[in-house]
C-alpha cells in the first residue's frame, strides 16, 4: 500500500487531532481505578554532565505478571523539542542510573541476568554490557569521580570472609530441610522482611581496563555493625565519594542491642584503601545525623542533623562541617522546616533541597555563605530533582495529574518535558480542589482541602470521603498518589474533605511536635472544628452523608473516632475505613518493630508509663463502637502487625457490627501489587458506596 503524501498525512493527523479533541470536550470522564493503576512513572532523573540531556527511569505495569517494569529513557534538554527515547530493551528491567564523571558511560543496574548487577552503556548507546558478575545482588551503588571504581552496597553475613561465602551459605538455608532462625537480638523483623542475618555492607570495586569488575570487591564497612544505607528504605543518598574519590562519607546506625529504639546515626568518613578504621565526624550529637554530601573543592562536609534522640520527625537542620578544623554551624538556622537530601550547585554557593510546607512538597535553594531560603516551586509535589550546570529538571506532580519532568528556570518558571500519560489519561477530568483553614486545637490555624466530586452541579449535595493521613507526622499535599488519591474518591460521586491536623509537616516544627503523647485530643478536635468548618463553608457537603477513612495513623484515628465521636446523637458517618490501624496501644508496642518512633510519641515504654499508652487506647472505648466498619491488613506489615487489624475485626464481629475484614497475604503496611491495588480499591469503594446515599 502507497504511503500518504507529507501533506495528507499532515491533513489526517490534524483531523484525527479535531476528532480526539472533539471526544474528549463531549464525553469528560473520571480517573479510574484501571487508569491509576496503569499509569506510567517516572523518576530518578539523571542529568547528562555536558547537560544537553537527562536520563530517567520509567515504570511500566505489566498487569499480567502482577509487577512493574522499569527502563531507561534519555530526552534532550537543550531545546531542541526531541521527544524522549528508550535506552533499555522492553522487557527488561533496569533502574538507578548514574552517569561518569566525564559523561562517556551510564551505569545502572538491571536484573536481566537474574540478580541485580550493574551494567553499563557507553555514549554510542550501543548494546548494554555487564559490569559486575557477583554472585549477590548489588544493592544499589555510586560511580568514584575519577571514574575508576564503584561504591557497591551488598547484603552479606558480617562473619564471612568472602562474598562468595554469602552466596553458598544462602544456598544451603534454601536446600535445607530444617527452616528455624535463631535471633540474639532485635531486629528480628523490620517492615515487611525477617532479619536473616544479612548486613548492608559498603563495598569499593575498582573497574580494570575493559570498564568492569574483575576482582573481589573489597569491605569497606564491615567493621560497622550497621547497615550502609539503612534498612528498609535507605538508598545511595546515604553515601558519596569525596571529590578527589579517596573517601566515601556514609550515614550508618551501629546497631549493637540497641538498634530498634534508637535514632542515632552518624556520619563516618571511610577510606577508600579500607585503613584505617571508620572515622565518626558526628559522634557528638545522640540524635540523627544523615546525607553527607562534600563541597566542591572537598574541604567541607554538608549533612542534615536532628536535635531529639529518638524523634524521627524532628527537623532534619542543614550542617556544614570544616573537615580540617572541625568547626561546624547551622546553615539557615532560622527557616523552620525539615530539609531532605542535599544538592550543591555548580559553583559551590548554593544546596538545593525540598521540604513540605503549606500543602505543597516544594524546592528550596539555600544560600551558603547567608543562610538565605528562596522556595523556587510554588504548587505541586516536587519528587526528586537534579541540578546541572545550565538547566535543573525536577519531577513533579499535584492532585491533578501524574508524575512528569519540568524544566526549571532561574525565575521559577516550569516548562513541562514529558507527557507520558497524555494518552491514558485523554479524557480525564479532574476534580478542583479547594484549601481551607480555620481555629483548631489551642486556636491555633490548622489547613485542610476540600475536593468538588467529579460532575459537580452547583445547588446538589454530595457524598463525602472523609480522608486522614497516616504517619501521624504527614500532609494532604498538592500530590499525586497511587495508593490514596482523593481523585478516586471524586470520581465515585465523593466529595473529599482532608485535614493537616496539629501533627502535620510543613507548618513548623512546633506544629508537628504537638501530637507527641497527645495521639487522641488535639488532631480529634482538629478533625472535629475541620469537619464543622468545612460544613459551614461549602454547602455542597452532605454532612449526614458521609464516611471516614484512613490508614496507619489514620487507621488508628478511624478506631478513635468510633469509640469518641461516632456516638449516634452526633448522626456523623455513615461507615469507616480502617487500613492497618492501631487497635491496642500497649500490644502494638510488644509487636512492631521500631521502638523509637513508639517510645518517643508515648513518652517512654508502657511499663514506665502505663498511663500514657492507655490514655489513648483505642480498645478500651470499643463498648462504644457501633459504625458500620471496613478493617484492611497487610500480613506482612510488620509495622503495624496483623494482630491489630484482627482485634478490631474480632470487636466488630463480636458487638454484632456490620463490618468486613480485607487481608492481602503478600502486602506490607501498602498494597503495592498491581492486582491486589484493583481489589483493594474497588473493595473499599463498594463499602462506602454500601452506606452512602449517591
Amino acid at each position: 500500500m502507497p504511503h500518504p503524501s507529507p501533506l495528507i498525512a499532515r491533513l489526517l493527523l490534524c483531523t484525527l487531532g479535531l476528532l480526539t479533541a472533539t471526544t474528549v470536550f463531549a464525553t469528560p470522564r473520571p480517573l479510574s481505578i484501571d487508569d491509576l493503576v496503569m499509569l506510567d512513572r517516572i523518576a530518578d532523573p539523571q542529568i547528562a554532565p555536558d547537560g544537553k540531556s537527562v536520563v530517567f527511569v520509567v515504570r511500566e505495569t505489566n498487569l499480567e505478571a502482577n509487577r512493574g517494569i522499569q527502563s531507561l529513557w534519555r530526552l534532550a534538554i537543550d531545546g531542541s523539542g526531541a521527544q524522549a527515547e528508550r535506552l533499555t530493551a522492553r522487557g527488561t528491567n533496569d533502574w538507578d542510573p548514574h552517569w561518569s564523571a566525564d559523561g562517556s558511560t551510564l551505569y545502572f543496574l538491571s536484573d536481566r541476568s537474574g540478580q541485580s548487577q550493574v551494567w553499563r552503556l557507553s555514549r554510542d548507546l550501543g548494546e548494554a554490557r555487564p559490569v559486575t558478575h557477583l554472585p549477590v545482588d548489588v544493592e544499589n551503588f555510586r560511580v568514584s569521580p575519577d571514574g575508576r571504581s564503584l561504591a557497591l552496597s551488598l547484603a552479606v553475613f558480617s562473619d564471612c570472609k568472602d562474598i562468595d561465602c554469602t552466596a553458598k551459605r544462602l544456598a544451603d538455608r534454601a536446600a535445607s530441610k530444617a527452616s528455624g532462625q535463631l535471633y540474639e537480638r532485635m531486629f528480628v523483623r523490620h517492615w515487611d522482611t525477617w532479619n536473616d542475618g544479612r548486613r548492608n555492607t559498603l563495598f569499593i570495586a575498582h573497574l580494570d581496563g575493559q570498564g568492569i569488575v574483575s576482582d573481589e570487591p573489597t569491605a569497606l564497612s564491615r567493621t560497622l555493625d550497621a547497615d550502609v544505607p539503612s534498612k528498609p528504605f535507605g538508598d545511595d543518598t546515604e553515601y558519596v565519594f569525596s571529590p578527589d574519590s579517596r573517601t566515601i562519607y556514609v550515614g550508618a546506625r551501629i546497631a549493637g542491642v540497641s538498634e530498634p529504639w534508637s535514632t542515632n546515626f552518624d556520619v563516618y568518613a571511610i577510606s577508600v584503601s579500607g585503613d584505617p578504621e571508620p572515622r565518626n565526624l558526628t559522634a557528638d550529637n545522640p540524635a540523627w545525623d544523615a546525607h553527607p554530601l562534600p563541597s566542591a573543592d572537598g574541604k567541607k562536609l554538608y549533612y542534615l542533623s536532628m536535635r531529639v534522640p529518638g524523634a524521627e520527625a524532628d527537623r532534619f537542620h542543614v550542617m556544614e562541617l570544616d573537615l580540617a578544623s572541625g568547626a561546624r554551624r547551622e546553615i539557615a538556622p532560622s527557616w523552620d522546616r525539615s530539609a531532605g537530601p542535599l544538592q550543591l550547585a555548580q559553583d559551590g554557593k548554593t544546596l538545593y533541597t525540598t521540604a513540605n510546607d503549606h500543602g505543597i512538597h516544594a524546592l528550596f535553594s539555600i544560600d551558603i555563605a547567608s543562610g538565605q531560603v528562596k522556595r523556587l516551586t510554588n504548587r505541586g509535589h516536587v519528587g526528586e530533582f537534579a541540578i546541572g550546570r545550565a538547566v535543573s529538571i525536577v519531577s513533579m506532580d499535584s492532585l491533578k495529574g501524574p508524575v512528569d519532568l519540568y524544566r526549571l528556570a532561574p525565575t521559577g518558571a516550569l516548562t513541562p518535558l514529558t507527557a507520558f500519560n497524555a494518552k491514558r489519561l485523554d479524557g480525564v477530568s479532574f476534580s478542583e480542589a479547594e484549601r481551607f483553614s480555620f481555629a483548631g486545637w489551642n486556636g491555633e490555624t490548622v489547613e485542610g482541602y476540600v475536593m468538588k466530586p467529579f460532575g459537580y452541579v452547583p445547588g446538589k449535595k454530595y457524598p463525602v470521603a472523609f480522608l486522614i493521613h497516616g504517619g501521624p507526622q504527614g500532609s494532604w499535599l498538592d500530590s499525586f498518589s497511587y495508593r490514596w488519591n482523593p481523585q478516586t474518591y471524586a470520581g465515585l460521586g465523593f466529595a473529599v474533605v482532608t485535614i493537616d491536623f496539629h501533627g502535620s509537616t510543613g507548618y513548623g516544627q512546633a506544629f508537628t511536635d504537638s501530637i507527641s503523647q497527645h495521639w487522641g485530643d488535639r488532631p480529634l478536635e482538629d478533625l472535629q472544628k475541620g469537619w464543622a468548618a468545612a460544613l459551614s463553608r461549602f454547602p455542597f457537603l452532605d454532612g449526614s452523608n458521609a464516611c471516614a477513612l484512613g490508614a496507619s495513623y489514620g487507621g488508628f484515628m478511624i478506631n478513635w473516632i468510633a469509640g469518641h465521636w461516632a456516638t449516634p446523637a452526633s448522626g456523623a458517618w455513615k461507615c469507616l475505613v480502617n487500613h492497618d490501624g492501631i487497635f491496642d496501644s500497649r500490644s502494638m508496642y510488644y509487636t512492631t518493630e521500631e521502638l523509637w518512633f513508639e517510645e518517643h510519641e508515648h513518652g517512654g515504654t508502657p511499663w514506665q508509663h502505663p498511663e500514657q499508652y492507655e490514655a489513648f487506647n483505642p480498645s478500651n472505648a470499643v463498648a462504644n463502637w457501633h459504625i458500620p466498619m471496613m478493617v484492611v491488613q497487610g500480613v506482612r506489615d510488620y509495622r503495624v502487625p496483623i494482630g491489630q487489624g484482627i482485634g478490631s475485626f474480632t470487636a466488630l464481629q463480636r458487638l454484632g457490627i456490620p463490618s468486613e475484614l480485607l487481608v492481602f497475604p503478600d502486602e506490607n503496611h501498602w498494597v503495592l501489587k498491581p492486582q491486589n491495588s484493583l481489589e483493594w480499591h474497588h473493595t473499599v469503594e463498594a463499602w462506602i458506596k454500601r452506606w452512602t446515599t449517591p
